[in-house]
């Protein structure tokens, strides 16, 4: 078979006539590609690329052209719309560039390629296998850990697509953590079979997303049943042979002190996208490429007019662009290759796609420990000058040691220089730890990981549970904080469970303009792009369906994250930390189900104005958006009725099975996440999902009443009168309490105390109906008794036992009538 392009001898026809191996498709697939076989039992052969760049040096103008025209493709494919919401990842080591000058080609999309090089202090956003590679472990280690967590296309740039097998395993993988509708597969050929094509669009079906495919070309290989037998026979008969053209690539080093330039890289911009980067990154690259190039160029030896840039495994975009820049301004013939981990056969033959190789000891300290590298193609390349352009991690004395690539250049070409080009790393925290990103489902809570992230550490493996009594007893007499345990979750009565379910089918309208409204006065008032944030638990099923309604109304995917605020305590100042790194404080926008006396609403508000104080990070508005509204002690709400909200009715089985939140000095440090349990073992009993899935096929239903209601809100004078906090005042005064938090009003937190306090009594509003069948039913399994008043402002209030001791109940741990 000869090359299309210039009738020279096919690089695939060696390999092809000894194995009889078939390269069918595409009449440029032999310009594209050739053939050579790997040193590696899982696959006898290798597609290798003519213009990636990698294996077989080439003009740097091809290779980025190749990946910037496919950019392009995927633009055009998407739209201008969907491609600015797009995220380009490639693949580690042989797609870094590719992907890189993918995403240029889009435009407007920040890239992120997967690496095999752990970085101490960044954390993983998620990993993947490839199966038929030598190393198999990818990481996704991006600086922002929100980069993969929009809902935008996600474009996946691979050199070559064959069985399917790596895409398939990084969209399930990533698909179960971030979610989305659409991906696009980039590769420069599409080489899968039928059956492999199939089994991908059985795949897009099965996870309910479209997956397009863009290819610079396409075609088959076929391969006889003992291709992987005949392989490792040829390999292992050519490396017994002792080839020439490794003899070659082995020749002993000569005595040389290569030249260090500095190209003045900017300071600060990433040297690739293995920590993620930007448009913003791309144009500080591009102002100072000139400059770079510039130093390249007047560095060579006078006369040089074969010029290798040769980049560093993963490195492999900024030494190509460059190259691409030195091939403008030079006045020699630049070709651009890098260096690799991957095994492969050398053969000296014009029909053999990998002539030379070169093999130097690994100077990257690599977490897989030490192990052989290579070169191909650069030893009997004809280069009167190599510039080895490596990051600073990788500027080793390995690099340098008398085996080194640098001594392994040495002895093939005459002139060498090396570039170091600063490893970025990540923004280290000034604190001693890092917050990590947040939990999601399923690996924590019963909610998809969509719908929220849980600013909280899993303190599911500890034991935080006490008998009710014992931590009344405790947290009255001053020996424990609330939040230091947790209640023994309540299991519902089967008449408990259908009260809650009756509840939901009588309340699910008037709960779904409830969210309608508040949904609409945050857009309209806070921020038109708000983040929500949920105080959990109770408030985080009212920010899911917020979020639901800002996606179902205006289309918006609103970011919406769970945070613990305790009271006497305050919120948690890691999780404002981590909220501010991430994103505006202004958009922030605080949620909660309902509002009693304020308690909250009070202590939010204090404790953003210390943290202001204590951290310098302003912007937080602390005024709280609840569905519920009853003591007057907000601005924005979707009522101010006092009504049974249904998620009150029941703890963490309504609640994505999160339990309350935890905060513990021997659990919690200083710059830790508040924590909480997932309880797992409470799946069979859980309809979180069921409650949201309720009020939110009400939508449609009630979208036009919460227009007129949005309109009269935004008509009346919403100025908290904070009546609910003097009715508090005044019951404690009352009934001899004395102490206005063992006072709980409203419907939400009355049913709070019968779950998890030790109920004294409970006053009720005469004329209050079904809103409260599930407080008296629970009053009456607890033995607490109900008392009618006329004058109350909420339909109920339960009052905790004051100075509860053990002495204070029956033996059967009921209430004491007082």
């Amino acid at each position: 078979m000869k090359n299309a392009v210039n009738d020279e001898v096919w690089s695939g026809s060696w390999v092809a006539e000894r194995l009889g191996v078939e390269l069918m498709g595409d009449d440029g697939l032999p310009a594209l590609l050739g053939l050579a076989l790997r040193r590696n039992p899982k696959r006898a052969h290798l597609l290798v690329s003519n213009v990636l760049g990698k294996h077989v040096p080439q003009s740097p103008a091809v290779v980025y052209d190749y990946g910037y025209r496919l950019g392009r493709r995927v633009f055009a494919l998407l739209g201008e719309a969907e491609a600015a919401g797009a995220v380009v990842l490639g693949y580690a080591e042989t797609a870094t560039g590719l992907g890189h000058a993918v995403a240029d080609g889009v435009g407007t999309a920040p890239y992120l390629h997967s690496t095999r090089r752990p970085v101490a202090g960044v954390a993983r956003a998620g990993g993947f296998e490839e199966s038929h590679s030598h190393a198999t472990s990818h990481l996704l280690l991006p600086e922002d850990p929100e980069l993969l967590s929009g809902q935008g296309p996600l474009v996946l740039v691979d050199d070559e697509f064959s069985t399917g097998n790596t895409v398939l395993n990084t969209i399930r993988a990533l698909h179960e953590r971030y979610p989305r509708g659409r991906y696009v597969v980039v590769a420069l050929v599409d080489m899968r079979s039928p059956e492999d094509a199939a089994r991908m669009e059985r795949f897009a079906t099965e996870i309910g997303a479209r997956v397009d495919l863009i290819a610079a070309a396409s075609g088959v290989v076929r391969l006889p049943s003992d291709v992987l037998e005949k392989g490792q026979q040829l390999v292992a008969h050519h490396e017994s042979a002792g080839c020439g053209s490794v003899v070659v690539a082995r020749a002993v080093p000569r005595a040389t002190g290569v030249p260090s330039l500095d190209l003045h890289w900017p300071v600060g911009l990433p040297d690739g996208g293995r920590h993620g980067f930007t448009p913003a990154h791309r144009a500080r690259l591009e102002a100072a490429l000139p400059a770079m190039a510039g130093r390249i160029r007047d560095a060579l030896p006078p006369g040089a007019r074969r010029v290798l840039v040769l980049g560093f495994e993963e490195l492999m975009y900024a030494p190509l662009r460059l190259a691409h820049e030195l091939e403008q301004v030079a006045d020699a013939e630049v070709r651009f290759s890098t260096t690799t981990r991957s095994p492969v056969l050398a053969v000296d033959d014009p029909g053999y796609a990998i002539r030379t190789r070169m093999v130097f000891p690994a100077h990257d300290d690599p977490a897989d420990g030490p192990g052989e590298r290579y070169a191909y193609n650069v030893a009997g390349g004809g280069f009167d000058a190599v510039v080895a352009v490596v990051d600073s991690v990788a500027d080793t004395p390995a690099l340098h040691a008398p085996d080194g690539l640098l001594a392994r250049l040495a002895a093939h070409t005459p002139h060498v220089l090396l570039a170091v080009v600063p490893s970025y790393v990540p923004h280290a925290p000034e604190r001693p730890a890092m917050l990590p990103e947040p939990l999601r489902g399923p690996a924590f809570s019963s909610y998809a990981p969509e719908e929220v992230g849980w600013l909280l550490q899993d303190l599911s493996d500890v034991t935080l549970e006490a008998p009710t009594e014992e931590r009344e007893e405790a947290i009255q007499s001053g020996g424990a904080h609330y939040a230091e345990s947790l209640p023994v979750e309540y299991q519902p009565s089967e008449q408990y469970q259908e009260l809650f379910h009756t509840a939901l089918d009588a309340s699910t309208a008037r709960l779904a303009q409830a969210v309608g409204v508040v949904t609409e006065a945050v857009i309209a008032e806070r921020s038109p792009r708000p983040v929500l944030v949920s105080l959990a638990r109770a408030g985080t099923p009212v920010g899911i369906l917020m979020r639901r309604w800002a996606r179902f109304r205006h289309g918006l995917d609103l970011p919406h994250y769970a945070v613990s605020i305790v009271r006497g305590r305050g919120i948690d100042a890691g999780a404002l930390r981590w909220l501010a790194a991430h994103h505006d404080p202004q958009d922030v926008v605080f949620v909660d189900g309902w509002t009693g006396k304020g308690a909250i609403t009070r202590e939010l508000a204090q404790a953003v104005e210390e943290f202001e104080k204590a951290e310098g990070i302003s912007g937080f508005d602390p005024e709280i958006a609840v569905l519920a509204d009853p003591g007057s002690c907000v601005r924005t709400y979707g009522t101010r009725e006092d009504f049974l909200i249904p998620s009150a009715c029941l703890n963490s089985t309504v609640s994505g099975l999160i339990s309350r939140t935890v905060l513990r000095a021997d659990l919690v440090g200083p710059d830790d996440f508040h924590g909480a349990k997932f309880y797992r073992e409470l799946a069979g009993a859980d309809v979180s999902v069921a409650f949201l899935d309720a009020v939110s096929a009400c939508f449609s239903e009630v979208a036009g009443t919460v227009d007129e209601a949005v309109k009269e809100l935004m008509a009346e004078d919403r100025t908290p009168t904070w009546a609910g906090w003097r009715a508090v005042e005044r019951i404690s005064e009352e009934y001899g309490i004395h102490d206005v938090n063992l006072v709980k009003p409203g419907v939400g937190e009355t049913t709070r105390v019968l779950l998890r306090r030790v109920p004294w009594k409970i006053l009720a509003r005469k004329g209050a109906g079904a809103d409260l069948d599930h407080v008296r039913l629970l009053a009456e399994q607890r033995g607490v008794p109900v008392e009618e008043v006329g004058e109350l402002p909420y339909s109920c209030v339960g009052l905790i036992h004051p100075q509860y001791t053990r002495g204070a109940t029956g033996a059967d741990g009921r209430a004491v009538n007082v």
